[in-house]
């Protein structure tokens, strides 16, 4: 019996071991089905069919900004804003707090641009069925992450258009309501469209429409009074033209359909009014980056991708905004130094300078090169990127290359054909006896556009074609003496230059002084007598003996001789010591 029990009891054993591993396979597959989740979203699902019953309406939500994040504000939200300004100023409506805006067109200026504030809601009627658009707003996520522009809670709200409609509508406004609203849009938006002048923050954190602020772009240069060479101003335009309506081409080519312009002169050559009249005539948005203002080539992409189509981008005088030039040996020559003065700097300078490395800019070459052609410039399209320079030997050539800059258009001084313009437009004359000296001095005077411009300008009532016209012929005639005499000088300064390299070189083979100076008095005595020899000397230097190019030109006039001689005069324990050295 004692044997019989101990059996039993093993049996019983094994039978419990048994069940429990098959109650953990069971468990772990259950757990692999998500019982629990499959119980939830059944339970979810009768609990939607439920609320149907109670709530029949369905809703669509349209944020601000496409992906949830800020990388750029959404097309269907800002169509959805236009669409909605007719229905907000009805009667039927039913909206009770509005905003007001200047409206785009200014051809009413009492005229106000009303909008819903927000969580106001307003009726809308398609095709026999109601639908409600409510707007609201809701605060930024906070999370530690920095924003895109390095600081934290001073991001703006983000903001939605929420539509409801009956569920027996869904069919017709999700097939059809939806696009008619953002055709309307659309059609709204262009009808209201207005230029603008966009600049990138220098603050931080965000404005209402991103990181841009506008003004509204009222330029009003165009190609007919741009002062340029007529035949260089219709190749631009020709060429402008053709980026406009090259978008088939740009696809079947395989290319973002941009084009890069790089404008170099002088100063007051014309550089940013040909930007005015390049937007004017492809009727373009303007975007003027500032450099310095960027952080990094993170924010720069932003910037970027924030921009819109039917768009020129500008960035001025890029020679000065960063460290762009290409000379990279400079740079590490730089960082050498650099590296010897850490080991003399002091903690106080060294935090001086982490503080201003911290707000300085930290855009580089790379980023402005990926920028023009990189990867996120195929983002959208119809752009044309712009760069202006006085000094475009001082740039990297990968940065003006062609498929970055494809055209390179140089902006010179004025010429008789766009003096011929600017005449006809500040002072209506096409022709003027004064033109013809006019078009003899153009070419040896260095006068920009500008200054031609300003001459011509009439500066009181008294002021006509004839005064101004002559006051233009006296600034040329400067402007030419003032070349002549800066050539001469540069001549001068050039010559100076290799007579001292070559003055060195002859060091070592040269007449000791005293000997030299002794010839010279000899000779000097035997041309112009010994008194007048000691009086040109004398009078060469009144204050003392020294060198100076006058006692050069003093001596070769009086002595009217085809020779001349360069004189270094020195003093050495109070003896005068005279070397002349010849020269042909």
């Amino acid at each position: 019996m004692e044997a019989f029990g101990w059996g039993s009891s093993l049996s019983s054993g094994i039978v419990l071991s048994l069940v429990a591993v098959v109650w953990t396979v069971i468990w772990n597959n259950l757990q692999g089905l998500q019982l629990q989740q499959f119980i939830g979203r059944h339970l979810s699902r009768h609990a939607r069919r439920l609320a149907a019953i109670v709530d029949p309406y369905l809703t669509v939500t349209v944020a601000e900004y496409d992906g949830g994040g800020r990388m750029r504000r959404s097309d269907a939200y800002k169509e959805v804003q236009a669409y909605l300004q007719g229905a907000t100023c009805g009667a039927g409506g039913g909206v009770r707090h509005l905003k007001a805006e200047t409206p785009a067109k200014d051809d009413n200026p009492d005229a106000l641009l009303l909008s819903m504030g927000d969580n106001e809601e307003v009726a809308d009627e398609f095709r026999g069925a109601t639908v409600w658009w409510l707007a609201y707003s809701m605060p930024p996520r906070e999370d530690n992450a920095p924003s895109y522009w390095g600081s934290r809670g001073q991001r703006a709200d983000r903001r939605f258009y929420r539509l409801f409609f009956l569920e027996r509508h869904r069919d017709l406004v999700l097939g059809e309501y939806l696009a008619h609203v953002r055709r309307e849009g659309r059609a709204v938006m262009l009808k209201n469209r207005q230029r603008k002048l966009f600049t990138n923050l220098s603050g931080d954190g965000f404005n209402a429409d991103g990181v841009w602020s506008h003004v509204v772009f009222e330029h009003p240069k165009t190609f007919a009074t741009l002062a340029m060479d007529p035949g260089k101003k219709k190749e631009v335009m020709d060429d402008l033209d053709a980026f406009r309506n090259g978008k088939d081409y740009y696809a079947r080519v395989g290319k973002a359909w941009k084009r890069g312009y790089l404008l170099y002169g002088p100063p007051g050559t014309g550089k940013s009014t040909m930007v005015a009249a390049m937007a004017n005539h492809l009727d373009y948005d303007v975007y003027d980056i500032e450099l310095t203002s960027v952080r990094t080539n993170s924010d720069l992409r932003k910037l970027f991708i924030e921009t819109t189509s039917k768009s020129i981008i500008v960035i001025e005088d890029i020679d000065c905004s960063l460290d762009l030039t290409g000379k990279r040996k400079k740079k590490k020559k730089k960082a050498a130094t650099e590296k010897d003065d850490k080991k003399e700097s002091t903690p106080d300078s060294d935090e001086e300078k982490d503080k201003e490395d911290a707000g300085a800019s930290k855009v580089t070459l790379s980023g402005v090169l990926n920028f023009i052609d990189g990867l996120w410039s195929a983002c959208g399209g119809e752009r044309i990127i712009v760069f202006t320079t006085n000094h475009v030997e001082k740039l990297d050539p990968a940065l003006i290359r062609r498929g970055r800059m494809d055209k390179h258009i140089e902006m010179s001084y004025c010429c008789f054909q766009a003096f011929k313009l600017l005449a006809d437009v500040y002072l209506g004359v096409d022709d003027h006896p004064l033109f013809r000296a006019v078009e003899e001095l153009l070419p040896e005077a260095d006068m920009t556009p500008a200054d031609v411009a300003e001459n011509l300008t009439p500066k009181s009532a008294s002021d006509d074609a004839d005064s101004c016209l002559a006051e233009l012929v006296e600034e040329l005639h400067k402007a030419k003496e003032a070349k002549e005499k800066a050539l001469l000088q540069a001549k001068v300064a050039g010559k100076g230059e290799e007579e001292a390299a070559a003055d060195e070189d002859d060091d070592e083979k040269a007449t000791p002084p005293a000997i030299l100076g002794f010839e010279l008095w000899q000779l000097l005595k035997g041309r112009v007598g010994e008194a007048a020899a000691y009086r040109h000397f004398l009078g060469a230097a009144p204050t003392g003996w020294l060198h100076h190019d006058v006692a050069l030109v003093t001596l070769c006039r009086n002595m009217e001789a085809t020779i001349c001689f360069r004189l270094r005069c020195t003093m050495e324990d109070s003896f005068m010591v005279m070397a002349a050295t010849r020269v042909m």
